[in-house]
């Protein structure tokens, strides 16, 4: 029986050498050996002529991880939940349909008062700017008027022709709340006038007193006396509005939602101003103080009488509407 040597070159604990491994390391010092030239060769044909690799397979399998995050509900936390959001839902729907029922509300038509036709004017204002005279030489002479008569029938005559066979007092048309001073003097004729000591009815015509015409009292036109106002119509213009400020509606009116005309009579003067402003035809809730605010700021082209100015009465309706 032979007995082996070991080899006195290998020590004790070196590890053996395999022969795949030592095949390995002389290609890796074979590759380090190459130059810069072979190196760059080597790597353009890795670019343009890769080495194809095995596909890829995926041996590893899903493992089931317990979800740490889920917990056991409890029922009767669920039904809470679901009671309280339906509970503010539907109080939700509930408030929306309130709003849109409050918006949506009809709203009531604004109310008309009917009114009724504005009354006549008084007899004063129907005969404002009377006048008259005899066509005398001279001017009205001074002394007291006659009976003052709605409608006159024997006009004064100064002298009289002849002596008439029934007596009845001489007159003229004028109010007969109209007061005059009374003087001492027989004759027939104005109180403020100086002529003393000639009889005349003055230079108008018409029956009357004074250098107007008609049958009344000054130098008007018409019955009555006065003479500071002309009527339209007969050569005299309607004045023309130049300005026309709208009206304003009251608080209480416009609460209410009352709307309508307010009549007023004026006087259009010969500058063109809206003075004596009266209420004919009211609406109340502050539209007649409103309405003559609006009027008393009305600019006219005044009315025209032989080509001059002259101050008329007239009447006015101020519209107050809802739109």
């Amino acid at each position: 029986m032979a007995l082996m040597t070991p080899d006195p070159t290998e020590e004790k604990g070196a590890p053996a050498v395999r022969p795949d491994s030592a095949v390995n390391l002389s290609g890796d010092l074979s590759s380090q050996n190459e130059g810069v030239f072979g190196s760059l060769i080597s790597s353009v044909r890795d670019v343009f002529f890769p080495v194809k690799l095995p596909p890829l397979v995926l041996e590893s399998k899903p493992i089931a991880v317990p979800d740490r995050m889920a917990v056991k509900r409890d029922p009767k936390s669920t039904a809470a939940a679901v009671v309280i959001n339906g509970s503010l839902l539907l109080l939700a729907v509930w408030w929306g349909t309130k709003k849109i029922q409050s918006i949506n509300k009809p709203v009531d038509p604004p109310t008309i008062i009917a009114m009724e036709d504005p009354p006549k004017a008084p007899p004063k204002a129907v005969a404002m700017g009377g006048g008259g005279g005899s066509a005398g030489p001279t001017p009205v002479v001074h002394g007291n008027p006659p009976k003052f008569e709605k409608n006159p029938i024997v006009p004064p005559a100064t002298p009289p022709l002849e002596q008439p066979k029934i007596k009845i007092d001489p007159s003229i048309n004028v109010q007969t709340d109209v007061k005059f001073a009374h003087v001492d003097t027989p004759a027939i004729g104005l109180p403020t006038s100086p002529l003393v000591g000639v009889t005349s009815g003055g230079g108008g015509s018409g029956g009357g007193l004074g250098s107007g015409h008609g049958n009344g009292l000054g130098q008007g036109e018409g019955g009555n006396t006065g003479g500071g106002l002309e009527r339209i119509g007969g050569g005299v213009s309607a004045p023309e509005v130049l300005f026309k400020p709208e009206p304003e509606f009251s608080e209480e009116a416009r609460k209410a939602k009352v709307a309508g005309v307010v009549t007023l009579s004026i006087v259009v003067d010969a500058n063109g101003t809206a003075r004596n402003v009266k209420v004919v035809r009211a609406l109340g809730m502050g539209l007649d103080e409103k309405a003559v605010e609006a009027v008393k700021q009305y600019r006219f082209k005044p009315a025209m009488k032989a080509g001059k100015p002259v101050s008329v009465a007239m009447y006015v309706e101020v519209d107050f509407q809802i739109f």
